[in-house]
């Protein structure tokens, strides 16, 4: 598997680079946007380690073009930290972030539980198996394939995404809480803001809107969390 790093600091980027050939990754690097959006459109990548402090292109934009054209797993560096950032970086499809100064272990285990297979990381769907059927029938959770689909069309989610609406079609009459979302979605080893998860869910419901379901089917049971709306899941 090759993994794109796209880092202005030569520093750090040669410890990414070193600890992932470790691994056993393939690695590119690029120190600006253009060079990045160059090697992506030439040779693509498995994973894309972005720094969103870029020189020429910003990481904002990156994510944004690389995004528009594929679902490939983006992992921010952001030496800003802030819940502002990490929210403005994924509301452009970052799947997950480390803040700077960073442990490069820490990265590693971010990037290797990215690659992992969806079904090994999420009991929930493990196994593969019929699709989960939520929304009346209308949406379908499809493990096997790591696939969302509304009547019968793929809509393009994150990995981060497709588990956390797994999680809330697995048991679609319960109010789930954000750290509840977390624990079981993304894994007790998470470190992040609990308020992502308001920018998963917003992220979901605009790629599942439609009219008479503008909440994509996710209610928000204010003060407590999330549930599935309107739904009766099926197996």
């Amino acid at each position: 598997m090759k993994i794109l790093i796209i880092e202005d600091e030569p520093s750090i980027a040669e410890v990414v680079a070193a600890y992932a050939r470790r691994e056993g990754y393939e690695t590119s690097w690029a120190p600006d946007g253009e060079t990045a959006m160059g090697l992506w459109e030439k040779d693509g990548a498995d994973l894309v380690v972005l720094d969103l402090m870029l020189p020429k292109l910003n990481g904002e934009e990156v994510c944004r073009r690389i995004r528009a054209q594929s679902q490939v797993p983006i992992i921010m560096l952001t030496a800003r930290g802030s819940e502002s950032d990490v929210v403005a970086g994924l509301d452009e499809g970052a799947n997950d972030y480390v803040s700077k100064p960073f442990s490069p272990r820490v990265l590693m285990a971010r990037i290797r539980a990215q690659l992992r297979p969806v079904r090994e990381d999420h009991p929930k769907v493990k196994g593969g198996g019929a699709p989960l059927l939520c929304a009346g029938g209308r949406i379908e959770v499809d493990a096997e394939r790591v696939e969302l689909r509304k009547d019968g069309t793929p809509i393009p989610v994150t990995k981060s995404e497709f588990l956390i609406f797994s999680t809330l079609a697995s048991r679609p009459i319960r109010t789930w809480s954000r750290e509840e979302i977390i624990r079981s979605a993304l894994g007790d080893d998470y470190e992040g803001f609990d308020r992502t998860v308001d920018t998963y869910i917003k992220n979901l419901r605009k790629k599942l809107a439609e009219q008479g379901h503008e909440n994509g089917w996710i209610r928000t049971v204010y003060g407590f969390g999330y549930r599935l709306d309107d739904t009766e899941a099926q197996t």
